[in-house]
């Protein structure tokens, strides 16, 4: 007699339509000033990301977060995005990878992660990298 281990994929609606569990890293104080890109890792795959940029007393609008899914995308600031001083971005996306740079001085990132391992996320036509969706390339799975 055989037996099937049913588990969650990327194309498997229930694992988006239950709760996150909780994933927080941050606040980071003394955000990058210079360098990077810099990379946050997330256990499994997300359903959703906050980020929150806390910015400094009097926000000065160039102390922004500039965010992506990829080091070349944010690199060349093609596929990024930016997170204002004292602002927060709420992405309902499926990744495993967040990369940062700016000269934001404190911010945090929140996550509700699914039970679908990182690995599902593995599609070198899609991502080069083989672990995350570049943000570089059209991402048609799931």
């Amino acid at each position: 007699m055989s037996t099937y281990n049913y588990k969650s994929g990327l194309g498997n609606s229930a694992a988006y339509q239950v709760s996150g569990a909780p994933y927080v890293n941050g606040p980071k104080d003394n955000a990058p000033n210079s360098g990077g890109p810099f990379k946050i890792t997330f256990p499994k795959v997300t359903r959703w990301i906050t980020i929150y940029n806390y910015g400094a007393t009097g926000s000065n609008p160039s102390e922004e977060l500039l965010c992506g899914f990829s080091a070349n995308g944010l690199s060349n600031q093609t596929q990024a995005f930016s997170v204002l001083p004292t602002d927060q971005l709420h992405l309902e996306v499926k990744v495993t990878e967040l990369y940062y740079t700016g000269s934001c001085p404190s911010f945090s990132v929140i996550a509700g992660l699914t039970s679908i391992d990182t690995l599902e996320i593995n599609n070198s036509s899609i991502s080069p990298s083989g672990n995350n969706w570049s943000g570089s390339a059209n991402a048609n799975v799931g």
